[in-house]
């Protein structure tokens, strides 16, 4: 083969390498571009859901409780489940506390009180846990507050769900917040 040959098939596999390369651009540039558009539908209607609920996630100290919390919403109610298949209260608080903090919570509700220092509902923050004595006057229920008088938990009739602490029910049986000892 002579050098001007050599050079020519050099420059033809440099070429369709270029060419390769800009079609995997393009390719990855339109699914980038159908992943964003997805996603920034995905956040305006994760940010509708909570302007719903009163609550502004642009405005959140800790947007990946929202992010997270907002994936279980619907998320069916089992006793002892820690799933999407189902989940409860103590399951679904301690899979938040899991996902957004790296923090193990373990237990039921009243194992997860132990954990806690008590602190007052006006210096409650996001992330902070409620308490309710709902059966026989013992803590049976555990929340994930948001903000707003807001919370998420996993409701024995509604599965995952958001409740305001103002809501007659909640007001009744809330016992008390707390944050995880340091």
């Amino acid at each position: 083969m002579t050098p001007s040959k050599t050079v020519q098939l050099f420059l033809k596999k440099i070429t369709f390498a270029l060419e390769m390369k800009l079609y995997i651009s393009l390719i990855i540039i339109l699914f980038s571009n159908i992943i964003f558009a997805q996603t920034k539908k995905s956040f305006a209607a994760m940010s509708s859901y909570y302007q719903t609920h009163s609550l502004n996630i642009d405005s959140a100290e800790t947007p990946y409780l929202y992010y997270q919390v907002y994936d279980w919403v619907g998320t069916r109610y089992k006793y002892a489940g820690k799933t999407k298949k189902g989940i409860d209260c103590s399951g679904f608080a301690g899979t938040m506390y899991k996902q957004v903090f790296c923090i193990d919570l373990n237990g039921g509700s009243k194992d997860i009180y132990k954990q806690i220092k008590p602190i007052e509902s006006m210096e409650l923050k996001e992330g902070d846990l409620l308490f309710f004595k709902i059966k026989k006057g013992q803590i049976s229920h555990v929340g994930v507050y948001l903000g707003n008088n807001k919370f998420a938990h996993a409701s024995v009739h509604s599965g995952v769900i958001i409740s305001d602490l103002n809501e007659p029910y909640y007001k009744k049986h809330f016992f008390t917040a707390g944050r995880l000892n340091s």
